[in-house]
């Protein structure tokens, strides 16, 4: 199954940058393009990529009160590049990052409690970027049915999403009953699989109430505007990276890059590719292309060369330098971890040798 999953995935990766790609635009005019960025571009627009970088880190530190901004940047940095290059790599993400939690001495409860509301918050957030998007485009007169249905279906999602976290914050009995819910569903699925079933699932939902009530209380500002502007600084980039290469406010609005922004994020949610990798390019290019065919601008051979050298500039810089970051940054968990590890069996090894030694003089005083 997996060596099935894993050859499906390349296969599309294969076909979106072999085949589909050049065929809107070819590599030596995209190259073309991005050669002409001056350097003062290419460091403004990699200087909002690092940014975005750390605003994650601060949602990160927001969910887990005492975690260190920099232990933040290695968990995140080492999940993020787990995640995005293998096929379902979320799974092994998290085991990742629990461990590296571990190793830092937060308990299980409290990592838990990170990783599923800033995954909530997320989702919300995912959810809700193209229904504040499409009523930006309704203001402006230029929202279109192909991206009126998919907003609806989100709004759908994320009312159904927000009442049934609300619920379960509200009440005992409702956390309960939705926790035995997903159990039934859990059990289903790992019953497929040949795994044995799960009988806890409301107790825990009880418990993950209290802990989540807990921690919102005290943190769901820091929560949720580091969640907002991690998003948002994610948005500047791709902005950033159409403005240099050129394509106008004329050819495509702020806010219609928003709303292709918005639909590529929901759609990077789908575990299709790694990190929605040939996925979220080819929804960007096209949703682009969508927003500003027919603008007055440059003629649509260079139109296309520019959103697609913005496109993979924009993907190069969120998505390719993550993965060399990231295992940058779990090389240095692991050295850390291995001196914290080696500095704290010395002092054992000391207290032997002490003891040896004073036992020593004492036989030999005596």
């Amino acid at each position: 199954m997996k060596r099935i999953r894993l050859s499906l995935s390349v296969g599309i990766i294969v076909a979106i940058f072999a085949l589909i790609i050049p065929k809107i635009a070819s590599y030596g005019s995209v190259l073309s393009t991005v050669s002409r960025l001056t350097v003062l571009q290419l460091l403004t627009v990699l200087g909002a990529m690092l940014f975005s970088m750390v605003t994650f880190w601060w949602q990160m530190q927001a969910a887990l009160p005492g975690l260190t901004l920099g232990q933040a940047a290695l968990t995140n940095q080492t999940g993020t590049t787990i995640s995005n290059i293998i096929p379902g790599g979320g799974v092994v993400a998290v085991g990742v990052v629990v461990k590296m939690f571990r190793s830092w001495g937060f308990s299980r409860s409290a990592i838990s409690l990170q990783i599923s509301t800033s995954g909530i918050w997320n989702c919300f957030l995912k959810l809700g970027l193209p229904i504040a998007a499409l009523a930006l485009l309704g203001m402006t007169g230029r929202a279109t049915a192909a991206q009126v249905i998919p907003a609806l279906i989100g709004l759908f999602i994320l009312i159904g999403g927000i009442l049934l976290f609300a619920l379960a914050l509200w009440k005992q009995q409702f956390a309960r009953a939705i926790g035995h819910a997903f159990g039934v569903v859990l059990c289903s699925v790992r019953r497929v699989i040949h795994k044995p079933p799960v009988s806890t699932c409301g107790e825990r939902a009880v418990g993950f109430r209290e802990n989540t009530l807990t921690l919102v209380r005290k943190r769901w500002p820091a929560l949720t505007a580091s969640t907002i502007v991690s998003h948002i600084a994610l948005f500047a980039v791709l902005l950033m990276c159409l403005r240099f290469v050129g394509v106008m406010p004329t050819q495509v609005t702020g806010v219609q890059v928003l709303a292709v922004f918005a639909f590529a994020r929901l759609l990077s949610a789908a575990p299709i590719t790694p990190g929605g990798v040939g996925v979220v390019e080819l929804a960007l290019i096209g949703g682009l292309y969508a927003a500003g065919h027919g603008h007055p601008g440059a003629s649509p051979a260079v139109f296309k060369a520019q959103i697609t050298a913005a496109t993979l500039l924009f993907r190069t810089l969120t998505y390719g330098l993550q993965i060399p970051i990231g295992g940058f940054t779990y090389i240095v968990w692991r050295h850390n971890l291995r001196r914290r590890t080696a500095y704290a069996e010395r002092p054992s090894v000391q207290r032997v040798l002490v003891g040896v030694s004073g036992r020593a003089d004492r036989r030999e005083s005596a």
